[in-house]
């Protein structure tokens, strides 16, 4: 039997969020997410997705289907439970799109563009003050970070304090968050006028917070490289690996 990721009490805790958002407790629904989740870790492509889980297309067909149907960002959503909002953490990271990645259908939307390291992607996200993703969007890579922020900032819940690095320099985006009550902390660039004076520069060195949770999301190697061909499809893989990080909490 190749390697598990579920303890019976993750397993619970994962399995209560999933029926709640309708998705049946069939007999294989264990090992399917099982499955789901090793071709997370191993990036390994679906056709040699390990017999023991079942046959790989029936585990590839439900994936695309809860993908589809945003399930798994649902599920992500549910299990995002007492997040601490006095500081909120907002940073962008480029993943590479494999060769894999290419070739969806006509008309289908890929979030895959061209940058300086390639053909790419970008994961906009957002952590709590413990460290913990609370939501993202996902983009083509040459989507600059400042650009998607007031997107991102206005589907984010209130909250006291919203720290991100110099990428963000954008008056707009500050004037965004003074209007929903929180403080900006966001370093201006070199060239500016108004300079840095205002800067709670003690908060801003926890910025490592959100750095910290894109280095754990990419141990699991299908983030770390881009092997979906659909945009909805790899926003369902970092969703199950964000709802990961908060099944022990």
């Amino acid at each position: 039997m190749p390697r598990c990721l579920f303890t019976d009490e993750l397993w619970e805790k994962l399995k209560k969020a999933m029926l709640e958002m309708g998705i049946y407790e069939k007999p294989m629904l264990r090992l399917t997410v099982e499955g789901i989740f090793y071709r997370l870790r191993s990036g390994i492509p679906w056709r040699d997705l390990p017999i023991a889980f079942g046959n790989w297309n029936a585990v590839y067909k439900r994936f695309n289907d809860w993908c589809r149907k945003n399930k798994l960002m649902a599920i992500f959503k549910r299990l995002v439970f007492d997040p601490d909002l006095e500081w909120e953490f907002i940073d962008g990271s480029i993943v590479k799109a494999h060769q894999h990645s290419s070739g969806a259908a006509h008309g289908q939307e890929t979030a895959i563009g061209k940058s300086v390291a390639g053909n790419t992607t970008k994961i906009h996200m957002a952590v709590d003050a413990c460290g913990l993703p609370i939501d993202f969007l996902v983009t083509g890579g040459e989507v600059h970070d400042c650009k998607e922020a007031p997107i991102l900032v206005a589907q984010l819940p209130d909250a006291t304090y919203v720290i991100a690095d110099k990428g963000y320099d954008s008056e707009p985006l500050r004037d965004q968050i003074k209007d929903r009550g929180a403080i900006p902390v966001i370093p201006r660039k070199k060239n500016s006028i108004l300079g840095n004076d205002d800067i709670d520069w003690q908060l801003y060195k926890y910025r490592h917070l959100v750095e910290n949770v894109f280095a754990r999301l990419k141990h699991f190697r299908a983030i770390a490289t881009r092997y979906d061909k659909l945009k909805r499809n790899f926003i369902g893989t970092v969703a199950l690996a964000c709802a990961f990080l908060w099944l022990p909490m």
